[in-house]
């Protein structure tokens, strides 16, 4: 029998059980209550609060606006809904990055007011001080490596990262120095499938990919992406399992056809 099947709750444990016995790692995003307790609900092994709910909850172009105080209230949000699944928050830009002090502060909100399990930061060396500050407090900590949203500004682009062999190189330190520090699991976004392999079978520890090839330990994406709630955002990498957009517009429409047509409510639907 696999190892998810046999557990009732996903820990840093477990993901490293999967690994070392070959069994991949599925993991998606939520933000709130209700969708996190259907995807909990749907056997998914760990649930991401990502800063992408700066786009997907609140409309912003990218991840930075969003601010440690709403990220803590998305994922209180999560935790309340979630029996299963590991529950990982993003810490968000401006919160860990070049104080180390800062990032244990941010983290140890995080796991207090909104009851995480773990925390995820983006980036490598840049931001090992503050790794080690908020491992040695007991927290545990996902990398994230490759395509950094947080980082949008300084490439300019949300094109394919460590295409060439100088940042491939660095991609691939920087790995292992996670794996080194501490880090239970790294996401790695949007780099050359290759690459992705190589690195996750130098590692003991997983790695989630996203527009990383199926060489990975395991994969995410963006529930309303997968979901077909969002429609203006079709990379490559993304499958669509539904098309929840068209399907609740259609129920939105009828809705209104039948309250204007005064169809509803009808004598069974009154008191």
């Amino acid at each position: 029998m696999s190892v998810n099947k046999e557990i009732k709750r996903v820990t840093t444990h477990v993901l490293q059980a999967m690994k070392a016995e070959g069994q991949k790692i599925a993991m998606l995003t939520a933000y709130d209550y209700s969708m996190a307790k259907l995807i909990d609900g749907g056997d998914v092994d760990v649930i991401l609060v990502g800063d992408s709910a700066s786009n997907v909850m609140a409309g912003h172009e990218t991840t930075l606006p969003i601010t440690l105080d709403q990220m803590i209230y998305h994922a209180s949000s999560v935790v309340r809904a979630v029996r299963r699944a590991l529950v990982v928050v993003d810490l968000p830009f401006g919160s860990y990055q070049g104080n180390s002090k800062l990032a244990l502060e941010s983290a140890i909100r995080i796991m207090k007011e909104a009851g995480a399990h773990a925390v995820k930061l983006e980036g490598g060396a840049e931001v090992a001080d503050s790794i080690k500050r908020i491992l040695k407090a007991g927290i545990p900590v996902m990398g994230h490596l490759g395509l950094i949203p947080q980082s949008i500004y300084k490439f300019g682009t949300y094109t394919v990262r460590a295409k060439e062999e100088t940042e491939a190189d660095k991609l691939r330190e920087d790995a292992l120095l996670l794996q080194e520090l501490g880090c239970f699991a790294i996401v790695l976004e949007k780099i050359p499938a290759g690459l992705a392999t190589e690195v996750t079978q130098s590692l003991y520890i997983p790695t989630i990919g996203i527009g990383a090839g199926g060489g990975t330990d395991g994969q995410v994406l963006v529930s309303h992406d997968m979901l077909g709630i969002t429609m203006d955002f079709t990379p490559r990498f993304l499958r669509r399992y539904l098309n929840l957009a068209e399907t609740i517009q259609d129920a939105v429409r009828h809705y209104t056809q039948d309250v204007k047509s005064r169809d509803f409510p009808n004598e069974q639907e009154q008191y």
